[in-house]
């Protein structure tokens, strides 16, 4: 398999030798998204995760409003992944959708529960993944209640400065969970 992408850094742990790395990387297949296409739609049950060597997706709900809400950007050297759907095999609650063309490097659910319980860095790995992701959850949740919009868009800017060029400011805001104008104004204040 020949690529620039690093399949060492998403995949980092002590347990996973240089041979168990080249297995990793045989069960990825490169494949391509253009801007709008959706990678997961509502409803659908994920098969496969993907690491994003190019471009950047999003993940989104309508609430019961209808209004479009931002539940998370992917951008590149990063999963995108719907956790929840993948392996709890459930149909999705979410869309994702890629904002700019894509590459990225897909793994099914099936080869996945094959490196799982045969390599156990992989396992390992996993594990400390799914963690990092719940952590992750808990810090959104916590800074969303306890943090002033402007320390909740200084953070976003610190942890994916990437989004911001590539990304309609709408969608930032409904991450964030405030209004366009309230956007606009804090922009202006930095």
């Amino acid at each position: 398999m020949q690529t620039t992408f690093d399949f060492s850094t998403l995949y980092a742990h002590p347990l996973i030798s240089t041979v168990q790395l080249e297995q990793i990387k045989a069960v990825h297949r490169q494949v391509s998204f253009k801007k709008g296409d959706f990678i997961l739609q509502k409803g659908e049950i994920s098969k496969s995760y993907f690491a994003l060597q190019i471009g950047i997706a999003r993940s989104f709900v309508y609430d019961y409003d209808g209004n479009d809400i931002t539940t998370g950007f992917f951008c590149e050297q990063e999963f995108v992944i719907n956790e929840l759907s993948l392996f709890k095999q459930e149909p999705s609650l979410e869309n994702i959708v890629a904002l700019t063309d894509c590459t990225a490097w897909e793994v099914s659910f099936a080869d996945f529960q094959v490196l799982y319980h045969s390599i156990a860095g992989f396992s390992e790995w996993g594990r400390l993944f799914m963690t990092e992701k719940l952590f992750q959850t808990q810090r959104r949740f916590l800074e969303m209640i306890t943090l002033p919009a402007k320390d909740r868009y200084l953070q976003f800017l610190k942890e994916k400065p990437q989004v911001l060029q590539n990304v309609a400011l709408k969608h930032i805001a409904t991450y964030l969970g405030i209004t366009d104008t309230s956007l606009s104004r804090i922009r202006k204040e930095i």
